[in-house]
């Protein structure tokens, strides 16, 4: 059999990352890395920091067949399972980028067409560190009614809420590099949709608590990324009131299953436990090799 070539180009712009979405949404499982909504956040959530992520696509027969994205010593990776040599390819061009003993691959257990190529590259699995639950529930099925706490309201985020909602997520996750602007481009960023960016607002007219969910609407999968609690405001149930807001609005537009993939390891339980109190089960794991 003659092999297929394949012709690589560096990452460009949002053209490719529409082509890295492409990809993602035709491999997706309920098991897999990476959603279409994933790549968007992930790109936009930060401004600044795009000389940080050198990328390379790699296409066979016009579409888009793998890519590869490197974060500092980390590579993220994606390989259509139907070209077994390719995902070498992608760890040679990370090799040329990064240190043999900084380089470390992390992928889900439900990714096994991965392993061979990471094993002949001299990668081997490291157990220690945390790591994250790739989780999924049915949508179609027991979604339990979102009940806020007294004198909170869910509702969505409007063109007017941006600050307020920027403000919510670096109080959650502080130190955070969230902006206005960057959540302005992350609004901008196919597949975002307003109605499914939700906040729990406080009496007082804060964001008390917020979940965005992507709807990826070829697989009819739904994923929230991300999802959190403002500091003075954690332990009233609003994190559960807004994911289930926020879920239900996804299953309105016609999604059928959901996934988010909280931390696994015993350092930083509570994301999983609430997860499991909506309905998601863990189907997979997060798997993190580097260089023996």
């Amino acid at each position: 059999m003659t092999p297929v070539p394949f012709a690589r180009r560096p990452y460009a712009g949002v053209k490719d990352l529409r082509a890295m979405q492409d990809l993602a949404g035709r491999l997706w499982s309920p098991g897999a890395t990476w959603h279409v909504g994933d790549l968007a956040w992930e790109r936009f959530q930060h401004t600044g920091g795009e000389h940080e992520w050198p990328a390379m696509l790699w296409a066979a027969g016009g579409a888009t067949a793998a890519w590869g994205w490197a974060d500092a010593g980390q590579l993220n990776l994606l390989a259509d399972p139907a070209h077994a040599l390719l995902p070498d390819e992608v760890l040679d061009w990370f090799a040329a980028r990064v240190p043999d003993a900084a380089r470390t691959v992390t992928l889900s257990s439900a990714e096994t067409h991965l392993f061979p190529a990471l094993d002949r590259h001299g990668y081997r699995r490291a157990d220690e560190g945390p790591f994250f639950l790739h989780m999924v529930m049915d949508l179609d099925h027991g979604l339990p009614e979102p009940i806020p706490p007294a004198g909170y309201r869910l509702r969505a985020v409007g063109d007017g809420d941006v600050a307020m909602r920027v403000a919510a997520h670096r109080a959650a996750f502080h130190p955070s590099r969230v902006t206005v602007e960057s959540y302005q481009a992350v609004r901008r960023a196919w597949p975002y949709r307003p109605d499914l960016d939700w906040v729990a607002e406080a009496p007082d007219g804060s964001a008390a608590a917020f979940c965005l969910v992507w709807l990826d609407e070829a697989n009819r999968a739904a994923r929230i990324e991300p999802a959190g609690t403002v500091p003075d405001h954690r332990r009233r149930g609003l994190a559960r009131a807004v994911c289930l807001a926020a879920l239900h609005a996804a299953r309105r537009a016609g999604a059928r299953q959901a996934v988010v993939s909280p931390r696994g390891d015993d350092a930083y339980p509570v994301p999983a436990r609430l997860y499991r109190s909506l309905g998601f089960r863990a189907n997979a794991r997060s798997l993190a090799y580097r260089r023996a």
